[in-house]
Parts: C-alpha cells; sequence; structure tokens
C-alpha cells in the first residue's frame, strides 16, 4: 500500500466556485469529508438516520434550529444529531465548511428539491 497524499483545503476550495454544491475530499469507513461554498439561506431539513458534522473553515455558519441558533466560527464545529431539523445560514458573503457524514446522506436530507446533490464530485 502506498503512502497517502495530504489534502490542502485552500486547494480543494480554489477548484469550485458554485454554493451549496459539496464536494468529496476523503472517504474513510464509509464516510465521507465534504466541503461546500455557501451563501445566503439554504433549506430546512433533517437527516433520518445520520448526525452531521458541520466546521467552519472561513466565514461564518449560523445552524437555525426550530427551537433556537448556534453560530460556529472559523475553526468550530457543531455536531447536528440525527433526525434534528436545521436550517443552514452563511452570515458572511461566502462561508467555507468542511462536513463529516455517511457517503450515503444527501446534502438535502428528508427534502428533495432543485439543490439536491444526488452524485457527489470526489476532488
Amino acid at each position: 500500500m502506498s503512502t497517502p497524499d495530504t489534502i490542502n483545503l485552500q486547494e480543494k476550495f480554489a477548484l469550485f466556485t458554485e454554493h451549496w454544491s459539496p464536494r468529496v475530499v476523503a472517504d474513510l469507513n464509509g464516510q465521507q469529508v465534504k466541503i461546500a461554498r455557501i451563501s445566503g439561506e439554504f433549506e430546512w431539513h433533517a437527516h433520518e438516520h445520520e448526525d452531521e458534522l458541520f466546521m467552519v473553515i472561513k466565514g461564518v455558519l449560523q445552524l437555525n434550529f426550530r427551537d433556537g441558533e448556534r453560530i460556529i466560527n472559523e475553526g468550530e464545529l457543531l455536531v447536528v444529531p440525527r433526525g434534528v431539523e436545521h436550517l443552514p445560514v452563511a452570515q458572511t458573503e461566502e462561508t467555507w465548511i468542511m462536513m463529516f457524514e455517511p457517503a450515503s446522506t444527501l446534502n438535502t436530507g428528508n427534502v428533495v428539491s432543485g439543490r439536491t446533490v444526488k452524485e457527489l464530485q470526489h476532488l
């Protein structure tokens, strides 16, 4: 087996400009590490069977919940437990996020819309 390469997140983010279109930067044990550029508000959704980890690389992310909200700053992360409805909102013009979740996780969870990405691109 060969020695793995390091992953430079800045270089990976430079490869795309689309908002709300996650890209896969690593796979491990049935999980994926995904990155996305986001701007504005996404949509309310939940993941019935998967927890979802959000880490902010650049900018500020607000996660709205039906009973409150959380602000996640650069270098911070938050895990949304399975089944919890949430609404991601970029609090800066553009926010860069990294997500860690099962490979089967649909970006819009229990909602299918024009923002649903069924086939994720690997960078």
